[in-house]
């Protein structure tokens, strides 16, 4: 059942595009009425709470981003938090990096504590497998763990501009926040661990698997991040082998048009997919 292999996370319209893309065609106010009747439900959101603490002694820098959350490509915007996971062992902590044009987890780490380590690790692993050209913003809170000198060292040196959000102001890394959100909202809250083993392997198949991979995302045009991705580099390339010629670039406005009025009705203020 559709409802139950997207893990009950998907609305009408998601549902709607996933039955469609597997051969069966409904109307959406009928797909509404049945969800209605079979008394099928998304998992509920929870509220935001605090992780890092600001309260520190160590440089902060500026708020380059200021809540516009609008890049035009992959790597260029990266947004970064921490978060924690009860166990019966114990607290898990999850270091992680967001693509904010994709809304790839490019990044993360977990261990037993909120350190600079385990940012650092989440950070090596995004610069591995994204390899980004000079002048990313990565944006974050302005946790000791991200203020730290061993940190920025690693930003510096990979060419990285550093922002962070105003102290107490979840909303400036809104991107971020809506991913732990999801996280726990589609998959965390329905598990009691009885080791931090057992959330590293769940987390690890979320992300990797579920999220990144085949979780439809209303603001990328109903697709998965990577799928995204994926079409946006094809459509990289085929510009470059047609030299950027008029029936190219008509064809890759017109798409990247109806990603955005997608995107817009659905009601996302973060998303901006611009016209060429």
């Amino acid at each position: 059942m559709a409802h139950i292999r997207t893990r009950e996370t998907y609305g009408t319209r998601r549902l709607q595009t996933e039955l469609a893309e597997n051969g069966i065609i409904v109307g959406r106010d009928r797909l509404a009425c049945l969800r209605k009747e079979l008394r099928l439900r998304c998992k509920q959101k929870r509220k935001f709470r605090a992780t890092t603490n600001p309260n520190h002694n160590l440089p902060v820098a500026p708020n380059l981003l200021n809540q516009t959350f609008a890049p035009t490509a992959p790597n260029q915007v990266w947004v970064a938090d921490l978060t924690y996971v009860a166990t019966q062992e114990g607290w898990l902590y999850l270091a992680g990096i967001k693509d904010v044009y994709t809304c790839e987890i490019v990044g993360y780490a977990m261990g037993e504590r909120m350190t600079k380590e385990l940012t650092g690790k989440a950070l090596f692993m995004a610069l591995r497998s994204q390899r980004p050209p000079a002048g990313l913003i990565h944006h974050s809170d302005r946790g000791s763990q991200y203020c730290a000198y061993d940190y920025r060292v690693i930003q510096e040196q990979s060419g990285l501009k550093t922002s962070m959000s105003r102290k107490g102001n979840c909303y400036d890394n809104a991107p971020m926040e809506s991913f732990w959100g999801t996280l726990k909202n589609e998959s965390l809250s329905h598990y009691r661990f009885n080791n931090r083993d057992e959330a590293i392997s769940v987390i690890r198949e979320y992300i990797e698997i579920f999220y990144n991979r085949q979780r439809r995302h209303s603001r990328l045009g109903n697709i998965s991040p990577a799928a995204f991705r994926e079409k946006y580099h094809q459509m990289a390339v085929l510009k470059k082998r047609t030299n950027g010629s008029v029936r190219y670039c008509q064809y890759t406005s017109n798409h990247l048009h109806v990603m955005r009025q997608k995107a817009s009705s659905a009601g996302h203020i973060i998303a901006h997919i611009p016209a060429r």
